[in-house]
């Protein structure tokens, strides 16, 4: 699971999960999807309860905005499905 798209997916996260306040390495990552994966298909990623509400604000703009977070987001939530 350490192909080249992988590791920039990852890459990629730490930004998103740095912007979020949360530890940005790799393993601290697969760690937080791991705890709070799966979450359930009626669930919108910002509503789901172990975000903050500044962190649940921040997603829930970038993913309405199609800001520069947007694609980022959009993977999230996949991760977290």
């Amino acid at each position: 699971m350490n192909s080249p798209i992988h590791n920039e997916l990852f890459h990629r996260f730490t930004d998103l999960f740095a912007q979020l306040g949360l530890a940005s390495d790799p393993q601290s990552i697969a760690t937080f999807i791991g705890l709070h994966a799966p979450l359930a298909d009626d669930l919108e990623l910002a509503e789901a309860p172990f975000w903050t509400p500044s962190q649940a604000a921040f997603l829930r703009e970038q993913g309405l905005q199609d800001a520069d977070w947007a694609e980022l987001v959009d993977q999230l939530n996949l991760a977290l499905r």
